[in-house]
């Protein structure tokens, strides 16, 4: 620990460069997973939509148990014959995408599906429309379920995406492969810890952000 230490008041830009490196990947990565979870997930709650909705969760189950060197030995050369540039950054960040579907479609249609009929027919008596019903209502009862799938999800991709390291991704991943290629435990011990406070800080994060979007009748049901 003590080694790890020496390293990072020789060269914190190293270790901020590899932060500021994973912290993109994962915004970047998460952000579009997030918008296709929730209106996937929001698309296969519609009315005879049962079976589509069972074929959607269970290809994206199988998605998550594909380990990930081989959803980027599976990637690459698929960028490759597009013929696509950057192919570290943009295989990691299109597996990463998949990884993050799972949590987020799951948690959104659960959530979705389990708004009390009561207060939707209440909606619809007061003259609200469908798009009406599903902003107002809707989404707002189920932001707490949908935040804690983006949680789960980010949680793990903090963690994928320090193997995405070994095809050039960069990101905090890097000293941890550097120093098991060098024996350098300082390397190991700081990419480490890197990551862990990182998922930590992300899961507190978006707690916080998650009690600010839970609507205020909900609050005090849960405190009930």
């Amino acid at each position: 620990m003590a080694e790890a230490w020496q390293f990072l008041l020789r060269r914190p830009d190293l270790l901020s460069g590899w932060t500021l490196q994973h912290l993109y990947i994962i915004l970047v990565a998460n952000g579009i997973s997030l918008i296709i979870a929730v209106a996937l997930g929001i698309w296969i709650t519609g009315r005879g939509r049962e079976k589509i909705a069972d074929v959607v969760l269970y290809l994206s189950d199988i998605i998550m148990t594909i380990p990930s060197l081989a959803m980027f030995g599976f990637l690459m050369p698929l960028f490759a014959a597009l013929g696509l540039k950057s192919y570290g950054f943009g295989v990691a960040v299109t597996a990463l995408v998949l990884y993050g579907l799972l949590p987020v479609i799951r948690n959104t249609y659960t959530a979705i599906k389990e708004v009390d009929p009561a207060v939707v027919e209440a909606g619809r008596g007061m003259g609200m429309s469908e798009l009406q019903i599903l902003t107002r209502i809707k989404l707002p009862l189920a932001t707490p379920v949908i935040m804690a799938g983006l949680r789960n999800a980010v949680v793990i991709n903090i963690g994928i995406a320090a193997i995405a390291a070994m095809i050039g991704a960069g990101g905090l991943g890097v000293p941890i492969f550097r120093g098991l290629r060098n024996l350098r435990m300082d390397l190991i011990i700081t990419g480490a810890v890197a990551l862990t406070l990182l998922a930590w800080a992300a899961d507190g994060l978006l707690g916080l952000l998650e009690r600010w979007l839970t609507p205020e009748g909900l609050k005090r049901a849960r405190k009930r």
